[in-house]
């Protein structure tokens, strides 16, 4: 089956990332982007549309059907890295680029094929993986940690009230011989634990994306992309991130904000010049409109935060 993806934000991401004040603008000057999720290639498309011919394109995508996609693009300016966007300061020279776009969590077709392992709405395989070449499942996982690693990570990674009682669930279930292996299994016993949720969401939702965002490391691969990132950028550089999830959210806008304020103790006798400079400066902080929620519900959660780097940090590397 194809599985379609919409990319939320995509106009203001775009213009955002490339500094531009409407899509009908053209960039005239050669730019180095860095598309850090391709995922099904949106966003790249656009970004090439606009581009001079003297620019360049990088791309980063754990996952192989991404990978496949953007086979589908040929374009000299193009090429993609089969990793995660954290490690993008091994393979890109520090201060050379002009943009990078972080479009975070997981895309529509992972979750709509149920293959992967991510829905809780349709029976798979309990895999969760978005590099399956690389690491353990879900089912490999849950067959193997203990009671409190479980409740801690659906606890800290799902905020779920219930982690305590959904992780003693499946250590009774494990104990009885019955491994949990399937996405409709894991599901249904999430169901019979957690008894009251918030209106029109599956019980099953937290603890899903908990599991997710453990299985693949994504908190640890955003505070450690996120330093990458400031690292690859040019001063006057751009940074433009999509978070769906408060855990991503706080952890985006606590950085952003660590560059763009610096605290001076009170009673220093500095002139304004010799105030010291912040690293960099926020430039905004987007929702998805109206109707594009209506046309996308997915996108609902969706905020896009912008920062220009202004100078480089520790000698010019941010560690």
């Amino acid at each position: 089956m194809t599985y379609t993806h919409r990319p939320v934000l995509l106009a203001e991401a775009v213009t955002s990332v490339l500094g531009c004040s409407d899509l009908s603008e053209k960039v005239s000057s050669p730019k180095k982007i860095i598309d850090g999720t391709f995922g099904r290639g949106g966003h790249s498309r656009l970004i090439l549309e606009k581009l001079s011919s003297q620019s360049q394109l990088i791309a980063f995508d754990k996952d192989l059907q991404a990978i496949a996609e953007s086979e589908k693009i040929q374009d000299p300016r193009f090429q993609i890295i089969h990793q995660s966007f954290a490690s993008m300061a091994e393979e890109i020279q520090a201060e050379t680029v002009d943009g990078i776009l972080l479009d975070l969590g997981i895309s529509s077709p992972q979750i709509d094929d149920p293959g992967r392992g991510f829905s809780f709405r349709q029976d798979g395989p309990l895999d969760m993986r978005m590099d399956t070449t690389r690491g353990i499942s879900a089912a490999e996982w849950l067959a193997t940690a203990e009671q409190n690693e479980i409740a801690r990570v659906i606890k800290d990674y799902g905020e779920e009230r219930f982690a305590v009682q959904i992780a003693k669930a499946i250590i009774t279930r494990r104990e009885q011989g019955e491994s949990l292996t399937r996405t409709g299994e894991l599901a249904a016993l999430v169901a019979s634990v957690v008894r009251t949720r918030e209106a029109g969401q599956d019980p099953a939702t937290r603890t899903f994306q908990a599991i997710r965002i453990y299985i693949n490391q994504e908190l640890t691969d955003l505070e450690n992309g996120l330093r990458a990132a400031f690292n690859c950028l040019k001063p006057g550089g751009l940074l433009a991130i999509i978070s769906f999830h408060s855990l991503e959210d706080r952890i985006v806008k606590q950085f952003m904000q660590g560059l763009a304020h610096i605290e001076v103790p009170r009673g220093l006798p500095l002139t304004e010049e010799q105030m010291p400079k912040p690293f960099a400066e926020l430039l905004g902080r987007i929702k998805p409109s109206t109707e594009e929620v209506k046309e996308n519900p997915r996108s609902r959660s969706a905020i896009l935060r912008v920062m220009r780097k202004i100078k480089s940090q520790h000698g010019g590397h941010l560690s």
